[in-house]
């Protein structure tokens, strides 16, 4: 007797269900793509119990012949592809044609079919001990019917790993949410137990596809999200992004499609993590709805068995778009692109937002329209009460590099401002004022300063402003302390990174992978000021570092380094490490608390804020101003009534 034996249909497809078919949610998942796939306009999804007692999907698609209803409940059958060159270029969401047969044989399902111009409908009923399918016609309009029943109910032991029923329609519904976001063109609508939970129109319009976003994802991340919409070397991304204030504790506001398949990949993710760097409060996530469109070819959808994964032929080259595209458009932001508008309509939405919130009634609280803070957790614990941002242990070795970086790039002090060094507490600089603008001047046409001019200090550490709309709030050290940052970034690289050489040259043991990727890379290393060649099979040599990260643990740099560029394609550890510490030296020269400034001084601020790149937020990203619209204000003090 052989010990090798051919696997039974049912038992094969129970195994492949197993990858397929984990909840409700995979199932509605696999099922919606199918419709969409048939092309589908409008989509019904009905579920009782979470999914675990039905599951019923309906579409307006193509349709299916009777011939067609048995084969597509058989495993690898499909109309999808047919050659190996289909499947190195799938424009659909499905190709594989396992769902309905892993379904099938873990459910009892009846499907319902009928084509253009036929006479009649026909259905398909199996369940799962019985794989053989029984045909008979039926009624029903162009389109196809799945419903889906009892769930798991051969396979007790999977029907014990399923959730709550509440539990489990979420997951359901987040299913429904991903494919809504990823089809505008498609109409949909989910109900739960004969109650309707969302009933979505087909947008064509760019305000049809924003009213769709902020149903799916709340009012508040449409009000603070900024449009993206660019192309290059063959790759165009669009959608909406957050601003960097409107952070979430958790990563659970990220849509991020390609090619209209919504995908987790992380490469994406560090792209856009990357291009929050400088803005985004530790421990925060970015939110964002994003739409990468690029030829097919370019990328293997066939990498996991629920294809929530996706592997690009050149990842570097979607990395570095991604994070180019993204880092532009948060960098370009400036205060009059997001100041708030002051229409009725829109108060009346901010303040249902909070009213839910349970904040709207609390005296002085302001909607933050401009620059939003998580309601959820408590401000105290997302963002630090020390307005310096600095920690008194680092203040010395931090003051010695300020020190020298200003020897290094010839930066003088300008006339009258304190000296940086040891034991000095006030680390202030002297504003700058650009000559065209006359920071006493009277306040005539508001409309040509976004941020207004200042009217007051507040306990040295607010300046008050009074804008066209309304007031403006400023933090005066987070708003210093990121256009300090700005300015020693900009004469970091412009006038080229200094390298330093080693005295002693560093060898350090790797890998030989490691090795030939450090030699690929010398090039690109050696103008950021990192000098690296292969010093060996496993060995590689670091004979320079750049002059500002000549006290950072080089060794544990590169091997770092060396560990992101394999991962990802690409590497700004150089960069962000020199960052950090001119982020650092910023935060020791910007202006503290109780620091009393001039009218002039304060108007100069404002001024710099306008022209700063993301001078929203400090380097810790923290928001570093705020507004309260006459209305608003208004409402404050009940006028009108």
């Amino acid at each position: 007797m052989t010990q090798i034996q051919k696997l039974s249909p049912r038992l094969a497809n129970q195994i492949a269900a197993g990858e397929v078919v984990e909840r409700p949610a995979s199932v509605v998942k696999e099922l919606l793509e199918n419709a969409l796939d048939a092309g589908g306009k409008k989509i019904s999804v009905l579920v009782e119990a979470g999914g675990t007692k039905r599951m019923l999907i309906r579409d307006d698609g193509v349709g299916m012949e009777k011939d067609d209803l048995p084969l597509s409940l058989s495993r690898h059958a499909t109309s999808k592809i047919t050659t190996l060159d289909d499947l190195e270029a799938v424009a659909t969401l499905g190709f594989r044609g396992e769902a309905l047969a892993s379904i099938s044989s873990v459910s009892r399902l009846l499907m319902t079919s009928k084509i253009e111009g036929a006479e009649q409908a026909w259905q398909a009923e199996t369940e799962g001990r019985e794989m053989q399918t029984k045909l008979s016609p039926a009624a029903h309009n162009r389109g196809t019917s799945v419903d889906v029943r009892d769930l798991f109910f051969n396979t007790p032991a999977r029907r014990k790993f399923l959730r709550t029923e509440k539990t489990e329609f979420n997951h359901l519904e987040e299913v429904v949410k991903r494919q809504a976001l990823g089809r505008f063109d498609v109409g949909f609508e989910l109900s739960h137990n004969g109650k309707t939970v969302h009933s979505l129109r087909q947008a064509i319009t760019l305000r049809d596809k924003e009213q769709r976003v902020a149903s799916l994802c709340g009012k508040p991340f449409m009000e603070h999200a900024v449009e993206i919409d660019t192309d290059a070397s063959g790759l165009k991304l669009w959608g909406w992004v957050a601003l960097p204030t409107f952070s979430r504790s958790q990563a659970d506001l990220q849509y991020f499609y390609v090619n209209g398949r919504v995908i987790r990949d992380r490469l994406v993710t560090h792209a856009v993590k990357q291009a929050y760097k400088d803005v985004l409060y530790h421990g925060r996530h970015p939110a964002f709805v994003l739409y990468l469109e690029l030829d097919p070819a370019l990328v293997d959808v066939n990498v996991h068995p629920t294809k929530h994964e996706v592997r690009f032929r050149d990842g570097r080259l979607v990395h570095d778009f991604i994070f180019r595209r993204l880092h532009k458009a948060l960098a370009d932001l400036r205060p009059d692109e997001y100041m708030p508008g002051s229409s009725e309509s829109r108060m009346q939405e901010n303040d249902t937002v909070h009213a839910q919130s349970g904040l709207a009634a609390q005296p002085g609280f302001s909607s933050q329209a401009a620059m939003p803070l998580p309601a959820t957790p408590s401000l105290s614990s997302v963002y630090p009460t020390d307005r310096s941002g600095s920690s008194p242990a680092s203040a010395h070795q931090v003051s010695e590099s300020l020190q020298a970086y200003n020897r290094l790039y010839g930066v003088q002090s300008k006339p009258g401002a304190p000296s940086v060094g040891e034991g000095s507490v006030d680390r202030s600089a002297v504003f700058e004022t650009p000559e065209s603008v006359n920071p006493a001047l009277d306040f005539k046409d508001p409309s040509q300063y976004p941020l207004g001019f200042a009217i007051a200090q507040l306990h040295g550490v607010y300046i008050l402003s009074q804008a066209a709309q309304g007031m403006i709030i400023v933090d005066m050290h987070a708003a210093h302390e990121r256009i300090t940052y700005e300015r020693m970034k900009n004469d970091f690289y412009s006038s080229g990174i200094k390298a330093q050489p080693l005295l002693v040259p560093m060898s350090i043991s790797v890998s030989q992978k490691e090795a030939l990727l450090a030699e690929d890379l010398a090039d690109e290393l050696m103008r950021f000021g990192l000098g690296v060649e292969r010093g060996g099979s496993e060995s590689i040599v670091i004979r320079q570092v750049p002059v500002i990260l000549q006290n950072v643990d080089v060794e544990l740099l590169v091997r770092d380094l060396l560990s992101d560029t394999a991962a990802y394609g690409r590497s700004d550890l150089v960069n962000q490490k020199a960052n950090e510490l001119m982020a650092s030296m910023a935060c020791h020269g910007a202006v503290r608390a109780n620091r009393q400034l001039s009218q002039e001084e304060m108007n100069a601020l404002l001024r710099d804020m306008e022209v700063t790149e993301r001078s929203g937020q400090c380097n810790h990203g923290r928001p570093t101003w705020t507004s309260l619209s006459m209305v608003e204000l208004d409402k404050l003090f009940l006028r009108g009534r």
